[in-house]
């Protein structure tokens, strides 16, 4: 499904790369269904370091159901026609990523 650049853009601009949206909060964005289906996923907390560690409403937690903020921003891309493959995101951390993927878009 192709997004309307503005709708997409937006979007984009919420996404950081290191938070977990919740199903019901991407459906209250507007995220298709489709979307959503093919992304969510069940994520673990890691407690080794801050960053691997699932926070929800400023408590951890174990376990969360939801979609990436990466993932999402890497969908809004290619929605809108950017190759993200180019890109080698596989290379850098979730937050450098996804600035990546916001100024390839800018670039455009």
């Amino acid at each position: 499904m192709v997004m309307r650049r503005d709708r997409a853009l937006h979007l984009l601009s919420q996404c950081r790369g290191d938070e977990i949206w919740s199903v019901q909060h991407c459906l209250e964005q507007g995220i298709p269904e489709d979307w959503i289906e093919r992304l969510a996923d069940a994520f673990e907390s890691g407690y080794q370091t801050d960053s691997q560690t699932i926070y929800e409403n400023g408590k951890m937690t174990n376990q969360y159901h939801g979609i990436r903020d990466l993932d999402l921003a890497i969908q809004l891309a290619s929605s809108l026609g950017v190759n993200t493959k180019s890109l080698q995101l596989e290379w850098m951390d979730r937050q450098t990523a996804v600035q990546a993927i916001k100024d390839a878009i800018l670039e455009g």
